[in-house]
């Protein structure tokens, strides 16, 4: 028999039926809702018998289903394909408010008894409990996106916490999303199937992003999870306005994130020749971060001075240990993005340059990012090499950075000097025993000071013979840059002389004249810069030093 237009079919046509002949029919959680719907359509009403069937099924929903959640769920459940009588007869809306009484019922008495537990003895630690297998908010991954958006803005209205509905969302989304996701990476892209996977999860991210909680720095909402939903936004190719909201809640608490957060795959759908990672988000997500420090600033700036106990170069403030971690993080991310061989330098200068001067206590991981970047795109122009490496501050390099980088023959020349200038300058304030207030000036201005203690000042002053080496080690460093340079003019001449003498006479003999000369000249050099320290040896790092550059001179 067709009977499509009962709700419930077939099937509660007959339980019906057997009813009206006085034949015992259970009524359970799987046939209440469309046995109340069918009583309803039926007109089974008590105008024309007493504990009709209308009222049978209304006792079974006051009894046992609307007193308890997942029973409410369950049946709730069971009228998404009850429509639209159920909706008629205000049984899903009655379900709904039952399971955000209950929910809020249930997180008042959770309270209680954690106060309960706490008030008598104070040093107990905090009882929070797991989430228990059993738990409702698991129960609700069985609705459709529909009814759970309706749940879900009930049990906010109701007061339910942030961080159990951040709960909800993130059991729902993962439920949702694991059989959508695209596991196959060689699946034909634009074809229908991939059209409808792409658009249920641009349907189920855009639902889950409008659900979440309000933004702000102290959010219950993990970062692991907007990150996903980050993801799955732009692979999803979702509205605009998700993927900013997306963003602006992950820059809002950066400094909770950690490399796999932001490590977020291109939309490269129709290139072959695009970007491995999405440097446009991040870049954006970074400057909301440095945005909400300046908006501090302005606010800190109207508090009266006895409530400024914080100063942003502080190193107890919480803002200068955020936007240190969010250095390092920044650091970290050039390095890794480094690698892809697609990656415009435009690009990446723009993100080295975002982060201001006094976010870095030490450049030892950008110097290590962008010599990476140079590692892997060694044909970039020489303009763009130049403004990449001058985004780091040689001031603030390590000992161990600044021999890497003396020997960097990636670098510019012009940092490979600045970068001995600075180490020279180091050496000599370790030498006279005192802070260096022009390199790491900003070093010294953002740590506690401790040169008054008798440890300090005992390790700050070297004994003399290690002066004495450091100073040799130092001058070493130094004429090997002048000879350097020197040597560079020279033999721009030498090219410059010998293509003329080839273009004007040729001859074997006047080329070997040049020559012959030429190798004096630069034997005498060597012999005027072959400097033997006086009463010790120089070091093995000076000698190596020296050795290669006279080397690579000669060759």
């Amino acid at each position: 028999m067709n009977l499509s237009l009962i709700p419930g079919g077939p099937e509660a046509f007959e339980l019906a039926a057997k009813f009206c002949y006085g034949i015992n029919i259970e009524i359970t959680l799987s046939n209440v809702a469309m046995l109340r719907c069918a009583a309803h359509f039926l007109e089974m009403t008590e105008e024309f018998v007493q504990k009709n069937l209308e009222a049978r099924t209304e006792a079974y929903l006051k009894d046992t289903v609307l007193p308890n959640i997942s029973n409410s769920i369950s049946v709730l459940h069971r009228c998404e394909c009850l429509s639209p009588v159920s909706e008629e007869i205000n049984l899903v809306n009655r379900l709904i408010n039952a399971i955000a009484n209950n929910a809020c019922k249930e997180q008042l008495a959770s309270g209680l008894l954690k106060l309960d537990h706490n008030f008598p003895m104070k040093t107990m630690p905090n009882i929070e409990l797991e989430t228990p297998s059993d738990w409702w908010g698991k129960s609700l991954s069985v609705l459709n996106l529909e009814f759970f958006q309706r749940v879900l803005t009930a049990v906010k209205s109701k007061g339910l916490k942030q961080d159990m509905i951040s709960k909800i969302l993130i059991n729902y989304t993962h439920n949702s999303l694991q059989g959508l996701v695209i596991r196959d990476p060689h699946i034909v892209r634009g074809s229908l199937l991939d059209m409808e996977l792409q658009k249920k999860q641009r349907v189920i991210v855009e639902a889950m992003v409008s659900l979440l909680p309000t933004q702000s720095r102290r959010s219950s909402v993990p970062m692991a999870f907007l990150s996903s939903l980050l993801k799955t936004a732009i692979a999803s190719s979702a509205s605009t306005s998700c993927r900013s909201d997306l963003e602006r809640r992950i820059g809002l608490q950066l400094d909770q994130a950690i490399l796999e957060d932001i490590l977020i795959p291109a939309n490269s759908y129709g290139n072959n020749h695009g970007t491995m990672y999405d440097t446009e988000s991040i870049l954006r997500i970074f400057s909301i971060f440095l945005n909400l420090d300046e908006d501090d600033d302005e606010d800190n700036r109207m508090r009266d001075e006895s409530e400024m106990a914080y100063d942003f170069d502080s190193p107890g403030s919480p803002k200068q240990s955020s936007i240190l971690k969010v250095s390092k993080l920044l650091d970290t991310y050039l390095a890794e993005i480094a690698l892809d061989t697609n990656l415009l330098p435009s690009k990446f200068i723009a993100l080295a340059e975002l982060l201001p001067d006094h976010a870095r206590i030490i450049s030892d991981g950008l110097y290590r990012a962008v010599d990476i970047f140079l590692k892997v795109h060694p044909n970039i122009k020489d303009s763009e090499r130049y403004r990449l490496c001058k985004t780091i501050d040689c001031q603030k390099l390590s000992q161990e950075a600044c021999s890497h980088a003396a020997q960097n023959e990636r670098l510019p020349v012009q940092m490979a000097v600045q970068v001995l200038y600075f180490e020279q300058i180091r050496l000599r304030n370790a030498m006279n025993g005192g802070h260096n207030q022009f390199f790491f000036g900003t070093i010294n201005s953002q740590l506690p000071q401790r040169s008054s203690s008798g440890a300090g000042s005992g390790a700050i002053s070297p004994r003399d013979n290690y002066a004495s080496v450091r100073r040799e080690n130092r001058e070493l460093k130094l004429e090997v840059a002048r000879m350097r340079m020197r040597l560079t003019d020279l033999e721009k001449d030498h090219v410059s002389m010998k293509q003329e003498l080839v273009r004007s006479h040729p001859a074997n003999k006047i080329f070997k004249s040049f020559t012959k000369k030429l190798s004096k000249q630069l034997n005498s050099l060597f012999r005027i810069n072959n400097l033997k320290p006086i009463g010790s040896k120089p070091n093995a790092e000076s000698r190596f030093l020296f050795q290669r550059r006279r080397r690579h001179s000669i060759s």
